[in-house]
């Protein structure tokens, strides 16, 4: 992913139709253990480098799909060849969804892929491994949740750029399956689609990203206020490329939850030791915190 200049940001008012905590039960939400999803990462990371079309990134799907299954998804795998700067590689986005009827949607996606970079062991503890990480816990706690939307778990191939970011070279999963959704009409029944990446940093601080849909946007600050979890935002905004993008240009509202003040971002010091479950968990519980009032927005 790439970021713009940050800036201070100044406070705005937030939507009068954002259902409030304040006062009701919050211990109805599904809990989030941060230690399972560091051990998630830790897992991946153990595996290796995992860019795309590698043995590691294999490992990783077979991973993923497999605590996925034993929770009761179903599993789809969107497999599609990719044009790269290095020829043609093949790559899967995996989508679990619950099983019973269709319903509104609510996406929650992470990419699952390292960036390639020769001659560098780069594991990618926090860029790659802590959204997917956290996302395999989500899937945990949210099995039994007796939501009004369906939750779906997008994990998305080919985030990283092989050579330099840029429209093309970048992003490879979420385009494809942006466009097929459009095409398939799938789009349209898509509420929210909230992006996890880089979020286990020990001093984690959410950047406002400006490329977010707004009202989205608000409701991550107001929701993180209210259940007592602002100290993981950052005063700082900026304009964010990535995975969020290519879902945004199809018509889809969507945030990107992003740390990106963390120093051993793309080098081989992206390590296990980098990242904290208590970071983790409080992702966590803000995401959870998110589902009940993106709801409540759309059948107010």
């Amino acid at each position: 992913m790439r970021s713009g200049l940050l800036k201070l940001f100044l406070p705005v008012l937030l939507a009068s139709a954002c259902v409030s905590f304040q006062g009701a039960d919050r211990s109805s939400l599904p809990a989030v253990s941060g230690a399972r999803a560091l051990e998630h990462v830790r897992a991946l990371v153990e595996m290796g480098p995992r860019p795309p079309g590698s043995v590691a990134i294999e490992k990783s799907r077979s991973y993923v799909i497999s605590h996925l299954e034993s929770l009761g998804y179903h599993l789809e795998r969107d497999a599609f060849e990719a044009r790269t700067p290095y020829g043609p590689k093949p790559m899967v986005n995996l989508i679990a969804r619950p099983r019973g009827e269709e319903r509104e949607v609510i996406v929650l996606a992470t990419h699952y892929d390292t960036k390639f970079m020769e001659g560098t062991r780069f594991v990618g503890a926090n860029d790659g491994g802590s959204g997917t990480g956290l996302l395999l816990e989500l899937a945990r706690a949210l099995v039994v949740r007796k939501g009004k939307f369906d939750c779906w778990l997008v994990f998305l191939d080919g985030e990283e750029a092989f050579v330099e970011w840029s429209t093309f070279d970048s992003t490879y999963g979420s385009r494809h399956l942006a466009r097929k959704w459009k095409d398939q009409g799938v789009t349209s029944r898509i509420r929210a689609f909230v992006l996890l990446d880089m979020i286990g940093d020990r001093n984690i601080d959410i950047l406002r990203d400006k490329n977010s849909t707004p009202w989205l946007l608000d409701l991550v600050w107001e929701t993180a206020r209210e259940i007592g979890l602002a100290n993981i935002l950052s005063p700082l905004e900026t304009h964010i490329s990535d995975d969020h993008i290519p879902f945004l240009d199809v018509g889809v509202a969507a945030v990107d939850l992003i740390d990106m003040n963390y120093p051993p971002w793309h080098t081989e010091d992206d390590t296990l030791d980098k990242i904290s479950a208590d970071s983790l968990e409080k992702v966590g519980r803000l995401v959870v915190a998110m589902l009940q009032k993106i709801e409540a927005r759309f059948q107010r």
